[in-house]
């Protein structure tokens, strides 16, 4: 079974839903393979106008988006909690919104060299734990360099177009396959399960897709 997942790197439904296909995966019967495909929630410069300051919190950024700072912090609050009981944390006093093109071209890069889950899992943890401006160049290159990518090397990758198209590719991808909200998980291109589904219903759904498929073998 291939499992390809269109996420956002900010996005924490995405955090959460990584998280709980893996727990699912840990016993799951059969060969499973994950790809993440980039997806940008927001694809506009988060510092749209001089006057609005950059790198801006999450919660200024969202209060602005939804109209008021008390249904921003409701909402946030919300999804800190069901991340809290999956074992995942959540800072939103100290989170970053970010234009995640290039961290997603950091991905790209770090997939080449076959650490695609370690990137993903230590920009995730910077943002949503310690505050790191997943739109700064500089702390993408260091954290490449946490993983024991060169980190100069990262820093040039990052300063050249490289990766842009793979990352294009993806967006193009996710338009072509009606894909407007993540996580979106697209199995063996047959299947589409959208959304952080609570780990029985994504386990439920994966073994009926796995018994389908084992029908349609034997025909």
């Amino acid at each position: 079974m291939n499992i390809e997942i269109w996420y956002d790197l900010v996005c924490p439904w995405c955090y959460l839903g990584k998280r709980r296909l893996e727990s699912v995966l840990v016993d799951f019967a059969g060969e499973v393979s994950m790809t993440f495909r980039a997806y940008q929630l927001d694809p506009s410069p988060v510092a749209a106008e001089a006057s609005v300051p950059a790198p801006l919190p999450v919660k200024q950024a969202m209060a602005a988006k939804v109209g008021s700072p008390e249904q921003a912090e409701q909402m946030l609050g919300h999804v800190t909690a069901i991340a809290r009981g999956e074992g995942l944390a959540i800072d939103y006093d100290r989170a970053i919104a970010a234009n995640t093109f290039d961290a997603h071209r950091i991905v790209a890069w770090a997939a080449a060299q076959e650490l695609q889950l370690n990137m993903i899992e230590t920009l995730q943890r910077a943002h949503f734990v310690d505050g790191v401006d997943l739109g700064s160049t500089a702390e993408l290159a260091r954290l490449a360099g946490s993983i024991g990518l060169d980190e100069q090397a990262a820093l040039a990758y990052l300063a050249t177009p490289a990766g842009t198209d793979a990352v294009n590719a993806d967006l193009a991808e996710a338009r072509e396959l009606d894909i407007t909200s993540v996580p979106t998980f697209v199995i063996d291109r047959k299947y589409i399960i959208q959304g952080a589904q609570e780990p029985t219903a994504l386990r439920s759904a994966l073994e009926e897709i796995a018994r389908r498929e084992a029908v349609d073998a034997t025909r």
